[in-house]
């Protein structure tokens, strides 16, 4: 099908993500603090959307904690800048088996289990403008890791996503996650004016060869709107592959450590180049007031 650029693009920055990153590079922030001045730095160099996980300030572990929520949020909130907040709501499904041979019982180390309303609990607290639901069960390229998402979880998590009136941002890893994303908004726990995030190249999800990745976004109904990222040195070829098959891009530092071989990247140095591929294409860098209402959305603050 022939491709429709697209001509006004939000960009979100992905902070600090969950994975092992935190030493492998000094610039992936870990303290509350260092997690909102980043974001904050983010919105300045032109992100729209800020998608915020939050890691142990010591060791750099991720964590689930509502009170380290909390204060990010209230750090980006109480700025001088505007962005619309995304909070991770991913963790909580995190299944490390024992060896082949006897996989159960489960490894302590890295299994973190909860129940729906424990997922989406500092989602209640805090009020973000987005959260994430990744819509399927996905095997990881470590070790023995799956990330568990069950159809009854997603549903349940869905609804109460949809209850507090923060949009969810369906995070979909292959194709099978858009099939139930679309069953979702068929049985009406999602609206259906979704937002989708197509996460490419993530071992073991959708490869991020172009021919995978078009059949991702041709899978995306028209009245959706989407962004797509991919990891590493991909990251900036797939924010201008992304403009031109018609979405908008994610950039940062849950994905990507480099801004060029050898040199590492913050934050705002990976969402400025990013505003510069998307402005010498020939499109428009949105900010997060058009954003919100492109997206229907409604700046809270937690009660």
């Amino acid at each position: 099908m022939p491709l429709t650029m697209n001509r006004e693009v939000f960009i979100t920055c992905a902070i600090t993500g969950s994975g092992g990153t935190q030493d492998r590079s000094p610039r992936v922030p870990r303290s509350p603090r260092e997690i909102a001045d980043s974001a904050i730095e983010a919105a300045k160099a032109g992100a729209a959307i800020v998608h915020c996980h939050v890691r142990d300030p010591e060791t750099g572990a991720p964590r689930r904690d509502i009170a380290l929520y909390r204060e990010v949020t209230e750090r980006i909130r109480d700025a001088d800048v505007d962005v619309v907040l995304n909070l991770t709501a991913g963790m909580g499904g995190d299944m490390v088996f024992g060896p082949t041979e006897s996989p159960l019982p489960l490894k302590q180390r890295g299994t973190d289990m909860a129940g729906a309303a424990e997922r989406v609990a500092h989602v209640a607290e805090c009020l973000p403008e987005i959260c994430t639901l990744d819509c399927g069960t996905m095997n990881f390229a470590e070790a023995d890791y799956v990330m568990t998402n069950t159809p009854g979880m997603l549903r349940a998590m869905g609804a109460m996503m949809t209850e507090l009136g923060v949009k969810p941002e369906i995070e979909a890893f292959d194709t099978g996650h858009l099939w139930f994303a679309k069953q979702l908004v068929s049985e009406g726990i999602l609206k259906d004016d979704a937002l989708v995030q197509l996460c490419m190249g993530v071992p073991w999800g959708a490869p991020n060869d172009l021919n995978t990745f078009m059949a991702m976004v041709n899978n995306v109904p028209s009245n959706w709107t989407w962004s797509a990222f991919s990891l590493g040195r991909h990251q900036m070829a797939y924010v201008a592959a992304a403009v031109l098959a018609g979405g908008n891009v994610r950039v940062g530092l849950e994905d990507n450590l480099w801004l060029d071989k050898g040199v590492l990247a913050t934050n705002a140095q990976l969402v400025d180049r990013a505003v510069t591929i998307v402005e010498n294409m020939g499109a428009r860098v949105l900010g997060p007031a058009e954003v919100r209402e492109k997206l229907g959305l409604v700046k809270r603050a937690p009660k």
